[in-house]
């Protein structure tokens, strides 16, 4: 009897029957009924396979395969091309590999997710729910929504489409500025729920969280605020305390100092609740928001008194830490906190010096602030036709916006102010990064190959971002009502489209690059930080910049250079260079390669050198870019932390300065957990108990511009384990 090989192996008998049923409903497709010749041409066909099948075993493929080729043959190409579509729409359908992910997930023992992001528990429900609903998300985009060739290079680590877990919605984008100074002055809606402007701190500031709640579960990248817009409520608490004791006939001088303690009072008690709630809140991605909190004296004249109170609270309440379950005080993760290097706060004489101070011991504690130039920032971010930039605060980890060049009040924001720089209710519509080492890699040293293929997978990557801009162009306002009709973003109507919000420069969409140093490495010799291999590196930067550019005036979308974090992705792309072109010295023989523009973490250099020479690549990096020097506990030396602190303005943009805040619950130990290798894996190790229970340890380290407190996978391990002091 006459076998065929099924999809899943099995061997059935072959049934000449079933062929023609196929071919039949080709033509009832096209033609809506059955024809003579639709019947001749089917038992032509069949026969033609049953043939071919007493010769040898025939799988399903080859069967479909021969039966396209006599459809083809016949003079009916239009029943060809429908035979043909079905086909592909069936094998798109039967794609559907979920079903061993989700039990991967659900089992709990699959080390990819329960290290997939080190800021998300996999093991709690609220975060499977995030990750059930991003499977499937991935799984349509794989199958639908993108075309084959970035799918392949997808999957071949050529390139890396982000956050395909999030993309099957149209309505999602990745991170932002939220305008609170608009949404608290002049109102919003939260759940149908109008909620007008408060009239003191402590309600600014609990409405601000639930702000910061549902736009983070209305997109799926960081959010951040700013302490500027809290810091006229701090006033009008002031008032209402100043006006109660003028009631008790009190002196003018005594009522100022009563409603000044009061008032302070009030902002730590704000501050506490602000931070108990974004941290205790759980948004639609099953995790505490991604915060961000600018602390920018620059940004007010008007309330900078009352702006560094505020300030002053943040950082004492963060270097005091929040306490885990058993009430030991530990760093967390988030709000993610931004100071601002200004004249104001810089030198010993600055009026906000103190500030400086405060930020430098809380950077030796807990490891934020972190800290963005405004010298150099305005240096860099310059608006159309101006000499002097702005300066603003990153949206998530490193994502920054592109210089304000809108014309008009797009968001229809009641705060707008004409002539001024647009930043907040801005954002980001998503990124695409390209694996520079596998450039370099398929070149085999080649420069006319490197910038052939260079420009033949930035194109696949502007594809991609083409397909994100279009996908979110097809909202409207009604699909996020408070990012787009009340006030985050914008005050849009009902059912108005929010296409003119991705145009002209109010959105970004960032083109990422990964392993530039393995790039330069292999068609130097050398790093990045060396003569020769950093002309080259600029080259590529400068060359990534121009296609941005050439795509952004082409079709007005503000493309940006994005230097990505690839949090998980570094070792997936490790592996894939293996896989692709073996283990090669000083560049695929670790399971990780090299972030963004970043000299690796395994070369020895000095924390100036260090922010020195990635200075240069930062300023080519504008869509978002963060550097980072390795210290050891500066605890008992803050004035070493300042030493930098003050370098960071003088020469780089965004900085931060990384220390080691870890608490072994088992033993006690507070201070540094190691990295150690035990049955060929890499495990946290307590040094004073030996301790290496993941669930009874209190682990933070900056991975990618970020603190993770939930582990990594092994390649993202490694990395932190051979990070080398810069100081």
């Amino acid at each position: 009897m006459t076998e065929i090989i099924k999809r899943d192996g099995r061997k059935v008998g072959f049934n000449k029957q079933k062929i023609e049923k196929a071919v039949l409903k080709a033509f009832i497709a096209v033609d809506g009924e059955i024809s003579d010749y639709a019947e001749e041409k089917a038992s032509n066909i069949a026969e033609h396979v049953a043939t071919a099948a007493l010769k040898k075993d025939l799988t399903i493929d080859d069967i479909q395969n021969l039966v396209e080729k006599g459809l083809m043959a016949t003079k009916r190409k239009d029943v060809a091309r429908a035979y043909i579509l079905y086909r592909n729409e069936r094998d798109k359908a039967r794609k559907n590999t979920i079903d061993d992910t989700v039990h991967e997930l659900l089992d709990g023992s699959s080390e990819y997710w329960n290290n997939e992001n080190s800021n998300k528990n996999a093991k709690v429900v609220t975060t499977q729910r995030d990750y059930l609903a991003g499977i499937l998300s991935t799984d349509l985009t794989r199958r639908f929504l993108l075309p084959d060739e970035i799918v392949t290079a997808h999957d071949e680590g050529i390139i890396h489409f982000h956050d395909a877990d999030y993309f099957a919605q149209t309505a999602l984008n990745n991170c932002c500025l939220v305008n609170l100074d608009d949404m608290l002055q002049n109102g919003t809606v939260i759940n149908d729920v109008l909620i007008e402007k408060p009239h003191r701190l402590l309600t600014a500031a609990t409405i601000a969280t639930q702000i910061i709640l549902g736009v983070s579960s209305s997109q799926y990248g960081g959010t951040t605020v700013t302490l500027t817009h809290l810091a006229p409520f701090v006033r009008d608490s002031y008032n209402l305390y100043l006006e109660k004791y003028k009631t008790y006939g009190l002196t003018t001088e005594d009522c100022v100092a009563l409603a000044i303690t009061d008032t302070k009072k009030e902002i730590k008690d704000a501050v506490q609740t602000f931070n108990y709630q974004v941290n205790s809140m759980t948004n639609t991605n099953g995790q505490s928001p991604f915060l961000s909190v600018c602390m920018y004296l620059g940004e007010t004249e008007e309330y900078k008194e009352e702006l560094s109170w505020l300030i002053e609270e943040f950082l004492k309440q963060r270097i005091q830490g929040f306490k885990n379950e058993q009430g030991i005080w530990i760093t967390p993760a988030f709000p993610k906190l931004l100071y601002v290097l200004e004249e104001d706060n810089i030198t010993k004489d600055s009026p906000y010096w103190y500030l400086t101070e405060l930020a430098a011991k809380c950077t030796a504690k807990r490891m934020v602030p972190d800290y963005i130039s405004e010298k150099m920032m305005k240096q860099l971010k310059l608006r159309p036709n101006e000499t002097i930039g702005d300066c603003y605060p990153c949206m998530g980890c490193r994502s920054f916006l592109t210089p304000d060049r809108t014309t008009y009040n797009v968001a229809k924001a009641n705060n707008y102010k004409e002539g001024q720089g647009k930043y907040y209710g801005r954002f980001n519509g998503g990124v695409v990064t390209i694996n520079l080492a596998d450039v370099a890699l398929s070149a085999q040293g080649d420069y006319n190959k490197f910038w052939e293929l260079f420009d033949e997978r930035t194109e696949l990557c502007h594809k991609a971002l083409q397909i994100r801009y279009k996908r979110l162009s097809q909202i409207t306002s009604d699909a996020a009502p408070l990012l787009w009709q009340h006030g985050a973003f914008a005050r849009l109507d009902k059912g108005e489209s929010v296409k003119p919000l991705l145009e002209g420069g109010y959105a970004t969409f960032s083109l990422g690059y990964a392993a530039l140093y393995e790039c330069v490495k292999v068609m130097t010799g050398e790093s990045h930080t060396q003569e020769n291999g950093k002309k080259f590196g600029l080259e590529v930067m400068q060359k990534l910049n121009d296609k941005c550019n050439e795509w952004k005036a082409a079709e007005n979308l503000d493309y940006s250079l994005y230097g990505t974090p690839i949090e998980s992705v570094t070792y997936k792309f490790a592996k894939k260079l293996q896989e692709r072109f073996g283990i090669i010295d000083g560049v695929t023989d670790r399971d990780y390669i090299t972030n963004s523009y970043h000299v690796p973490v395994f070369e020895e250099i000095d924390a100036f050198s260090k922010l020195k020479k990635e200075s240069e690549f930062q300023a080519l990096s504008p869509g978002g870019a963060i550097s980072y020097v390795e210290v050891p506990d500066l605890q008992n030396n803050i004035e070493a932390v300042l030493e930098v602190i003050k370098y960071i303005y003088d020469n780089i943009m965004y900085a931060e300065l990384n220390t080691k805040s870890d608490y072994c619950q088992e033993c006690g130990y507070d201070g540094e957990i190691g990295i150690v290798k035990e049955n060929d894996k890499l495990v946290w190790k307590c040094p004073q108990c030996g301790n290496t229970n993941q669930d009874t340890m209190n682990i933070a380290r900056r991975t990618c511009g970020y603190i993770g407190t939930n582990y990594w996978n092994q390649g993202r391990t490694q990395e932190i384990r051979e990070r080398v002091l810069h100081l």
